[in-house]
């Protein structure tokens, strides 16, 4: 089911009726909510699908563009950013459909519906891996230098890029099982998932679970031991504006991390409580779920904005490309880039990190 266009009553539109003496009565306790979002809610959060496909297209065409114009070979980290860009472009094309779909229903068609759904889930996963994957690659090249020196880096970064496209596309697969179909709570037509009903409490559970552990607890647990083995490494390098640079850097790429992606997982996590019964049903519960993971979906968005930002546009190396291509696109006609001599591991740190 695709997280941006939830019909939350689909899984609630079954009464639980209890059989006595005098025939069915319904238990006032697992009364299906009717989920409604006001309309200025509704447009306030269209109008933020679009404000993040303005700025997470042009970031990341221009990460990409700079990335691939380099003359040199490109370093592992250079590979990820370039792959972890087009991932985020991915999602960036989606934007406008979930927009448009938040305010007027799903009009695409069931096509579209999965086609949108399994580009929006192979980019979610294949972000959320390159992230990863250059974390564990600024901690080979500050922490294990020599071995990574040793190491033909450019073919297994290359071997790496193709196995998270490809899990990437394993895991999107059950898009397939989406539909566009009315919605039950109101007039409008929904991209939602269309799982058998007697298996569809096992598919959705199964989802859940791939969603928070390959999509965010095993990235975590993966990227803060790196990233703190990192910082550990750097309090004893010389060298202060480099390293402190490099340090500060690396704390927003975690903080923006869990800022983005903790309170989705949070509230996803708290909805699957509720289906599993795992949580007492309650209504009020219920309908606060329903509009936290209604609103926490758009910082999880808001990542592939960020992402430019912190992996490129803050680095000395990036921007120093960028004004070279400007330079010879006629649009700056004059660069300076300050010089200054380094020992080979500074050197590894500003092309890593800056």
């Amino acid at each position: 089911m695709s997280p941006f266009t939830m019909d939350f009553g689909l899984a609630y539109d079954e009464l639980n009726f209890t059989y006595n003496d005098s025939g069915f009565t319904l238990n006032p306790d697992t009364q299906p909510c009717h989920f409604s979002i006001p309309d200025a809610v509704t447009f306030a959060v269209s109008a933020f699908y679009i404000l993040i496909f303005l700025l997470a297209i042009p970031g990341n065409l221009v990460v990409a563009v700079v990335i691939s114009l380099s003359k040199q070979s490109l370093s592992p980290s250079d590979l990820y950013l370039l792959h972890l860009a087009v991932a985020d472009l991915i999602l960036a094309t989606t934007l406008p459909f979930w927009a448009t779909s938040v305010t007027q229903g799903w009009v695409f068609g069931d096509a579209m519906c999965k086609i949108m759904t399994i580009l929006q889930e192979l980019s979610f996963y294949s972000s959320i891996l390159f992230l990863t994957c250059i974390s564990m690659d600024r901690y080979m090249v500050i922490v294990r230098a020599m071995e990574t020196r040793r190491a033909n880096r450019q073919l297994a970064s290359l071997g790496v890029c193709a196995a998270v496209w490809a899990v990437g596309a394993l895991l999107s697969l059950p898009g397939l099982f989406t539909s566009a179909r009315p919605s039950h709570s109101s007039s409008q037509t929904v991209c939602t998932d269309a799982y058998d009903p007697k298996t569809a409490n096992n598919w959705r559970l199964g989802t859940r679970i791939l969603r928070h552990t390959l999509g965010f607890l095993i990235p975590l647990a993966i990227m803060l031991p790196c990233y703190g083995v990192t910082i550990r490494r750097l309090l004893n390098i010389r060298g202060g504006f480099q390293r402190q640079r490099a340090m500060r850097v690396i704390v927003f790429v975690v903080v923006a991390f869990l800022l983005c992606w903790t309170p989705y997982h949070i509230a996803v996590m708290a909805d699957t409580f509720f289906r599993l019964n795992i949580v007492p049903y309650r209504c009020p519960a219920r309908m606060a779920v329903d509009q936290a993971m209604f609103t926490t979906q758009s910082l999880g968005l808001l990542h592939s904005c960020v992402n430019p930002v912190l992996y490129a546009f803050v680095g000395e190396k990036f921007r120093r490309r960028l004004f070279q291509i400007l330079k010879k696109m006629g649009i700056l006609k004059r660069t300076s880039i300050a010089r200054s001599s380094r020992s080979s591991l500074s050197s590894e740190i500003t092309s890593t990190f800056m």
